[in-house]
């Protein structure tokens, strides 16, 4: 007799899952190594720096890790010599750490920093000081030597103000400097700016942009960066005199696909220009590809194993550092020549056993707003016969952002669940990113409503196909994935279960709490305050609480200030008022996002135990 669904015996244990998980931040090529940025789920989730010949350079307890604008990114950067620049987690200062000496700090106490980039000798960085009103932000070049930690007017200021600022390029000749800013107003996916600014006369000119991202300069005359014009981000070469623009930009190479993503994090990179001439670039369109543009503007796709999240971290000559995560694949690290073609995996990047985690199924489900894009990973489990008098459970994966997306990667997270006899599904629901600005759009106004429609237009799907149980199907979400959770057992009829992780419950808190990144996203999203004040209070889970009937697992982080802990608290408050059956876990050390390996550990389990009291199975003991 075949075993039931979701006790299928499975070598994806929770501790493997966790251990199987570090997130690559960053690779550089220095010296005659690669170096690369790694998170440690078992020290916390701190953030080393390690080689290709086996050493750690950033040892215990340091941790590179950025704060600036919450999420961070761009935390560590080296030279040729093997010193690495990088921002230590706990204090945000910036420190230098020379090969067998101790890390020495270059800024005072006090501000953050972020996106750092090392150029001709000089360390850039953006830096954000929340400690003043309004709070203010900065790109600045920090002096190398030591001088600006004791002497804060040693710290050269490029501009600086309450805008956000990404991506600082430096010209060839050290003259001018080229980046990316915002207002806040609106979030840098919507509109954000190009500048050029000379760094000897202090003037300043903009180069006409939609939604720019990742500026690089390839002459004094010439800048190449990302820009979103018709709708998909693609690349664009400007020619400059001086700081001005000369006539209009060129698109490189145009594309239905996108090379660039929503600019949550400061230390993306889409492309990178070689010297000589070509460019390597990213292609999403759902999944990535990776191309080599040729001076005639020619595109020539890479046969890479990762087509998921790549970033193109950088080059040398022909290699080309590529991270990211792929159908096939583990997450990895891949050293890549252009001209003789070879492919190596410097860290991860295994392939996965297809008999275990078969590739993602790319599926399109007609939806009230659109077509509705997943990825669905069915059971799978080369041991057991799969009954055939039932339909499996599934859970319905919601990803975070919103303005994000996820990829069909192959991954022992989800591998946890499919190999158990749990199928996923895995949402990119309108407001997506990696379908162009039209599909991103589509949240606009609407999310609470929107998203809530996708998620269950594409649970519909399974259903309608006749490949899930109707009374068996869960969905889970974190941050913004757990707000469509919650507001999707608000809407009822659908979900058996819900699985909310640092989700939001309540709008006007969320306004309240946002950290200044995200201060006016809420109104893209839904509406401007205090005009749409009631629309806030209608599309709150926490406002119709009383209408969800099904379980609740809410999985919390303690030092979450992005979405903080009151949120779940309330919703929890709520549930236990009504006597809806609901499991509420607060997790210390942790905040947006669980890192430490224990956290994995624990959450997958509950999940799993959750999952089999919604469904009326026993989990099979590991």
């Amino acid at each position: 007799m075949s075993p039931a669904y979701g006790t299928w015996p499975s070598p994806f244990r929770a501790e493997e899952v966790a251990a199987s998980s570090p997130r690559i931040d960053g690779a550089r090529f220095v010296g005659e190594e690669i170096w690369w940025g790694e998170s440690v789920p078992t020290q916390a989730g701190r953030v080393t720096v390690r080689t290709s010949t086996g050493r750690e350079v950033l040892t215990a307890p340091w941790s590179a890790r950025s704060r600036v604008h919450e999420y961070g990114g761009g935390a560590w950067t080296a030279d040729a010599d093997g010193i690495l620049y990088f921002v230590e987690a706990k204090d945000q200062r910036v420190y230098r750490v020379s090969p067998g000496a101790d890390p020495v700090p270059l800024t005072p106490q006090g501000a953050s920093h972020g996106g750092l980039r090392l150029q001709q000798g000089r360390l850039l960085a953006v830096r954000e000081d929340l400690s003043v009103t309004p709070h203010r932000r900065a790109l600045i070049e920090i002096p190398i030597d030591g001088s600006g930690a004791v002497d804060e007017e040693a710290i050269n200021v490029f501009v600086q103000g309450s805008a956000f600022f990404a991506h600082p390029a430096l010209s060839p000749d050290g003259t001018r400097i080229a980046w990316v800013e915002w207002s806040g107003i609106r979030m840098p996916w919507e509109s954000a700016q190009l500048s050029v600014a000379s760094i000897e006369n202090q003037t300043f000119a903009e180069v006409t942009a939609r939604a720019a991202l990742q500026p690089e300069w390839v002459s004094d005359t010439e800048l190449l960066y990302a820009d979103d014009p018709t709708g998909r981000w693609g690349l664009f070469r400007q020619r400059l005199d001086g700081i001005a623009a000369q006539g209009e930009a060129e698109a490189i190479a145009p594309a239905d696909a996108d090379t660039g993503y929503g600019l949550w994090v400061l230390g993306n990179r889409w492309y990178q220009p070689l010297t000589d001439g070509r460019i390597v670039a990213v292609r999403t369109n759902g999944r990535d590809e990776v191309v080599v543009i040729g001076p005639d503007g020619s595109a020539r796709a890479l046969p890479l194993p990762c087509d998921g999240h790549v970033s193109i971290d950088d080059v040398a000559d022909s290699l080309v550092l590529i991270s990211g995560n792929g159908s096939a694949v583990a997450p990895g690290l891949w050293c890549v020549d252009l001209d003789s073609g070879e492919i190596v995996a410097v860290r991860g990047g295994a392939r996965v056993d297809a008999r275990w985690m078969p590739p993602a199924r790319p599926i399109v489900i007609d939806g009230d707003h659109g077509p509705v894009h997943a990825f669905a990973y069915p059971p799978a489990n080369p041991e057991v016969d799969a009954a055939t008098d039932e339909l499996p459970p599934y859970v319905v994966f919601v990803h975070g952002g919103p303005t994000a997306h996820v990829t069909g990667a192959a991954s022992s997270a989800i591998a946890f669940y499919t190999s158990r006899g749990i199928g996923v599904l895995d949402v990119n629901y309108g407001g997506s990113t990696g379908y162009g600005r039209q599909y991103r759009e589509r949240l606009h106004r609407g999310w609470g409503v929107v998203d809530v429609d996708d998620v269950i237009a594409a649970a519909r799907g399974l259903i309608d196909a006749g490949l899930a149980d109707p009374a068996r199907i869960a969905i889970r979400g974190s941050s913004a994935g757990g707000w469509t959770v919650l507001s999707s057992l608000v809407r009822g009829g659908t979900f058996a279960a819900g699985i909310s992780r640092y989700g939001v419950a309540d709008l006007r808190m969320l306004a309240a709490d946002s950290p200044d990144f995200e201060k006016h996203y809420i109104e893209g999203l839904v509406g401007p305050l205090p005009a749409s004040e009631q629309l806030f209070i209608d599309r709150s889970p926490l406002t119709h609480a009383e209408r969800i009937d099904v379980p609740v697992l809410l999985l919390q982080g303690e030092e979450d200030r992005v979405v903080p802990p009151t949120q779940s608290a309330a919703i929890r408050d709520a549930l236990a008022a009504r006597g809806i059956p609901h499991e509420y876990v607060l997790y210390p050390g942790e905040g947006h996002g669980f890192r430490r390996a224990e956290t994995v550990v624990d959450a997958l389990e509950r999940e799993l135990r959750f999952l089999g009291r919604a469904f009326g199975f026993t989990p099979r003991p590991d």
